[in-house]
């Protein structure tokens, strides 16, 4: 967003702004619709608008915590909650597939011992406390809780 009244200020087209930063115009396009960019990407930018990078990453960072309009709060702890899922479920498949690359090497180059249980255990107790994080099955620090905490503080 700042990127465009940057590159509007400046009289820069995005194909211009394109050609001299090395970015694509499509990844310009997405940036001055909201969408977020890379660290590089925004460097890049940076030096060709003539602004500190710090200025860019701040915009970033505005626009990763403003809520979607239009959203209920429940509809956006539903997101949330899919997107904690979704997490859990990408932390497992990683966990699946190198314990089994690990798995394949312990036995291909030291089968007389298998080291691969250490790492499977010591991740998998990870994996654990992730998933009973994620599906609420010890909730220790639920809404309530930080209600509680939110009130304590503006006491103060």
């Amino acid at each position: 967003m700042i990127v465009r009244k940057l590159r509007l200020d400046r009289g820069l087209s995005q194909e211009q702004l394109s050609l001299m930063s090395g970015v694509s115009v499509r990844t310009i396009q997405r940036i001055e619709r909201g969408a977020r960019a890379t660290p590089e990407t925004l460097k890049c930018l940076a030096a060709v608008l003539d602004v500190d990078f710090s200025e860019l990453r701040k915009d970033q960072q505005m626009i990763a915590n403003t809520p979607r309009p239009g959203l209920t709060d429940e509809e956006r702890e539903a997101l949330e909650y899919v997107r904690d899922i979704k997490g859990f479920y990408t932390h497992a498949l990683q966990f699946a597939v190198t314990i089994v690359i690990l798995a394949g090497l312990n036995l291909w180059f030291t089968p007389g011992f298998l080291w691969v249980g250490f790492v499977a255990v010591g991740w998998g107790i990870g994996l654990i406390a992730h998933g009973l994080w994620v599906f609420e099955v010890f909730n220790w620090f639920g809404a309530d809780w930080e209600k509680r905490q939110v009130a304590k503080r503006l006491r103060r």
